[in-house]
């Protein structure tokens, strides 16, 4: 929880210093989100091997941002996301011959803080555009049954891709976005989708 209000301060504080550095244009972005994860990570001191999740799973959540234009098509972004679900995983054994794997499921959060610069070009009522974003990744996973463990950790996170914003009426969008975004946690890589919509504010 303490790391995770950390991110959340350095977000704020480094959206702040942006807005006073930059222009008064850009946009605001708040929407449903939506992640297809995939890692792997230790288990707790109750268990005799490694907890992994076998399959990619499935996680909603939100997905905000805040960019401030620097030139009429760059802007520089920061970015928020969290995501929730509960993914099934496999507790493997080891080298421990009479031990059994256990599968269940675990409670898990992941949380992202990125920043940095978009392109975009305005075709009338539709804006593409494009980013690169880099930041931290938190995620913090927990199950009782039928094995008990508790881990979190935080990472270097990176995100590429973009989308399209349509213009509904005056200082008001709908925007659809796509990101590839990659994590580092538990001492492994991870390659993540995610699939972010709703309503985008210019101001």
């Amino acid at each position: 929880m303490v790391k995770i209000s950390a991110i959340l301060i350095c977000f704020i504080l480094v959206a702040s210093c942006a807005i006073a550095q930059i222009p008064t244009k850009g946009t605001v972005f708040v929407g449903y989100s939506y992640g297809r994860v995939n890692f792997s990570s230790p288990a707790g001191p109750a268990d005799t091997g490694a907890t992994v999740f076998a399959n990619p799973s499935n996680l909603n959540g939100w997905n905000g941002s805040l960019e401030g234009k620097i030139f009429p098509f760059m802007g520089i972004v920061a970015d928020l996301s969290g995501y929730y679900g509960s993914p099934g995983f496999t507790s493997e054994c080891g080298l421990i011959i009479s031990c059994v794997p256990r599968t269940g499921r675990a409670t898990v959060r992941v949380y992202n803080v990125l920043f940095g610069p978009r392109v975009s070009v305005s075709i009338g009522k539709i804006t593409p555009f494009a980013h690169a974003l880099v930041g931290v990744g938190h995620v913090s996973e927990t199950a009782s049954t039928p094995v008990s463990f508790s881990n979190s950790a935080t990472s270097f996170a990176e995100a590429f891709g973009g989308g399209i914003d349509y213009k509904l009426i005056r200082g008001i969008g709908w925007r659809a976005q796509a990101d590839f975004l990659q994590s580092h946690f538990f001492s492994n890589s991870q390659n993540n989708f995610r699939f972010s919509t709703g309503l985008v504010f210019r101001f």
